[in-house]
């Protein structure tokens, strides 16, 4: 008898680096999540239900340690946000902010996020969607692990409404243009900014430490913003 192939995993956009956690961002992890967090399941979010309120739902993929998605839920309280970030320290630390500056409309996922596109998502949902700074996996045979692909791209125009945003940004050049030439080949999108551009980094768009230090060392940053129209 010929024995069975092991299953094939899925290419994951990410490697789980723990990083330094620390004992501050482990309790509030603990302690906080129940508070900010979202229900584990597999059912599609009621986002009027777990927000207690009908605002529009903008989602950030990879927030990192939130200093990005805590700015944008401070300056845009009748926003409802949620935020995806697979790696525990980075929740940890948002969960720190939105407890010290009682920001309510912000709910947390620490999980794949496009495995919580997939299952926990309503179609045309979200009124915007974030990806700022993914990882750029700049080697060549890695490029395959990079997030923005056709297959993503397809899934998050069916998660946004008509006329809902996609805002991406990155620090490497051969990325932004590989963004540029998947969302421009794909179905349903518009370049808000006109075809084949980039766009000026929107005001919607806060500087985090990580930016303004890669500014000084005279590092770009190309930001991307499409719209969904069909």
């Amino acid at each position: 008898m010929t024995p069975e192939a092991p299953p094939r995993r899925p290419v994951r956009s990410f490697v789980r680096r723990e990083g330094r956690f620390t004992t501050a961002q482990r309790r509030a992890v603990d302690s906080l999540l129940p508070k900010y967090g979202v229900p584990e399941g597999d059912e599609p979010i009621d986002f009027t239900a777990l927000f207690g309120r009908a605002a529009p739902v903008h989602l950030e993929i990879g927030f990192g340690n939130g200093e990005a998605l805590a700015a944008m839920a401070r300056l845009h309280p009748e926003i409802n946000f949620l935020g995806i970030e697979v790696h525990r320290p980075g929740v940890g630390a948002l969960l720190q902010r939105l407890e010290a500056e009682a920001l309510s409309n912000v709910r947390v996922i620490s999980a794949d996020a496009v495995d919580v596109l997939s299952r926990r998502i309503p179609d045309q949902s979200l009124s915007a969607l974030y990806l700022f700074f993914p990882d750029p996996w700049p080697k060549l045979r890695h490029h395959k692990r990079r997030l923005v692909q056709p297959g993503l791209v397809s899934l998050v125009r069916h998660k946004l409404q008509i006329g809902g945003l996609w805002h991406l940004a990155t620090d490497w050049e051969d990325y932004a243009r590989h963004m540029l030439v998947v969302l421009t080949d794909a179905e349903g999108f518009d370049n808000a900014t006109g075809p084949g551009q980039f766009a000026a980094r929107p005001e919607s768009r806060p500087l985090t430490r990580f930016e303004r230090r890669g500014q000084k060392l005279g590092h770009g940053v190309w930001d991307l913003v499409f719209r969904r129209v069909g």
